[in-house]
């Protein structure tokens, strides 16, 4: 059974950091493109970070460019999430998701549904004085 485990969230003051990693049991991590998503109260599920199955392309959307870094480590299934300079509108529910390669790209997986094939259960992360 594929598992995105996420860990990392809680809360944090603005200007802030956090660190978030999505462990994954998928067998072939590297056939898979993931995906950081965000979902605040009365807000759809949105895109944050996603990065291509060997690492070398990723898309952020203009509201986190600059301050959050996604990158990957095939070796130990982990995909991590670095998120600097945290802002209140950053509060939400974030989740690890995967799609297979060959059927996203990461721009696809970040802004298109359905997004991610393979989603994790989600931790919260709150920016707050």
């Amino acid at each position: 059974q594929v598992q995105l485990v996420e860990s990392g969230g809680g809360l944090v003051q603005p200007g802030g950091s956090l660190r978030l990693s999505c462990a994954t049991s998928l067998f072939t991590s590297d056939r898979y493109v993931f995906g950081w998503f965000r979902q605040a109260p009365g807000k759809e599920r949105e895109g944050v970070s996603c990065i291509s199955d060997t690492g070398g392309t990723t898309y952020y959307p203009d509201s986190v460019k600059g301050r959050f870094t996604i990158s990957r480590d095939n070796a130990k299934n982990t995909v991590d999430l670095q998120m600097n300079n945290l802002r209140f509108e950053d509060t939400a529910v974030y989740y690890c998701a995967a799609r297979a390669a060959h059927l996203s790209s990461v721009y696809t997986l970040c802004e298109m549904k359905p997004h991610g094939d393979y989603w994790g259960k989600g931790t919260q992360v709150t920016v707050s004085s």
